[in-house]
């Protein structure tokens, strides 16, 4: 087959592109370049420098041709603009998530010529066709799924997708690089903000929203127990960053309005939780959403899954979980069934 693969200089699309280089395919490997040097220059020199320095070595290495293709103002349009917009509102945005739904699935696949029939990435995720419908499923390595930032994708885009580590372990892919030899087989995996790699996301909120002092309230009291820069640095359910004794201290509640953040250091750490809240700006991968009551939901990355009820309204969902946890609005809530991904949507 034809296909583009999505390359970003990790050891994750690097084995894919590997795997499908000896499975035949026509291969043509595409680095999206999304860094915006005159906006971001204040955060110093370029991350992606040297993501796309490996992905030349790697396509060199194993004769697959590159093209690197600039999205930059696609980016700052569709996504960074949304994520400050969001935390401006004093919400939990998810640049992750429409970094998928958006550029690389997105706007990426405006740009690519029909001529390739796939897109392949390293993401850790499956997918399954039953009666004409393409349904994406989680990874084997249940520890790295990533289908909950793939969950505001469409049908359309999740036709087009291909992940061919979705049934290996990471140990199994680290193993695979090492056979293989590949340029970048010991480099670690990437953390953080997919525009901003390595650099903090503080600086980026603090060159664009600045500093503003406010009050750290605590809860229980009422009293103000420290300071803080402003309430955008902070999302409910945080921990880090909060330097306090007597900890550790998390945000349990915003008062944008008069810039206070309140806090607890309550032992079970459960001040500020809930079980029930509301979903709305739905998106269901298949084009329709589900008939069943009772499905499983993440609220962030990570293996922890709830059991949830589901009441369906017009726009939104209403939901209460089998547990407490800490909820914010912005945060992105995503829904399985057994090991398929629905779909998902915005908390209100």
């Amino acid at each position: 087959m034809k296909i583009a693969v999505l390359a970003s200089g990790g050891v994750d699309s690097s084995v894919a592109l590997k795997l499908l280089k000896d499975q035949g395919h026509d291969l043509t490997a595409f680095y999206i370049k999304i860094w915006l040097e005159d906006e971001m220059s204040y955060l110093g020199s370029c991350p992606w420098e040297e993501d796309l320095e490996y992905v030349q070595k790697i396509c060199s290495s194993i004769d697959v041709p590159l093209e690197v293709i600039p999205l930059q103002k696609e980016y700052y349009e569709r996504v960074v603009e949304y994520t400050l917009d969001e935390v401006k509102k004093g919400r939990t945005p998810n640049p992750d998530i429409l970094c998928n739904s958006r550029i690389k699935f997105g706007a990426f696949l405006d740009v690519l010529s029909p001529d390739f029939e796939l897109v392949a990435t390293g993401h850790y995720a499956r997918k399954k066709v039953k009666g004409g419908i393409t349904y994406l499923k989680t990874a084997v390595d249940t520890f790295k799924d990533q289908t909950y930032f793939l969950a505001n994708i469409k049908q359309n885009q999740v036709e087009r997708l291909s992940f061919p580590i979705g049934e290996l372990l990471k140990s199994e892919v680290r193993e695979l690089a090492d056979q293989y030899n590949l340029p970048n087989k010991k480099r670690k995996d990437s953390q953080g903000i997919c525009f901003l790699g390595k650099i903090e996301f503080r600086e980026f909120l603090k060159h664009h929203l600045g500093v503003k002092k406010g009050d750290l309230i605590e809860m229980e009291t009422g009293k103000k127990v420290g300071e803080h820069d402003g309430y955008w640095y902070y999302t409910i359910g945080q921990r880090k960053g909060i330097y306090l004794s007597g900890g550790p201290w998390y945000v349990v509640k915003k008062d944008m309005e008069n810039n206070l953040v309140y806090i607890s250091n309550k032992v079970d750490a459960t001040t500020g939780t809930t079980d029930a809240f509301s979903v709305g700006d739905l998106n269901w991968i298949s084009g329709r959403g589900p008939v069943s009551t009772s499905l499983k939901l993440k609220i962030r990355h990570g293996e922890k899954m709830y059991n949830c009820d589901v009441d369906y309204e017009e726009d939104k969902l209403n939901i209460v979980m089998d547990g407490k946890d800490y909820i914010a609005a912005g945060q992105f809530a995503v829904f399985y069934d057994d090991e398929y991904c629905l779909g998902g949507g915005v908390i209100l």
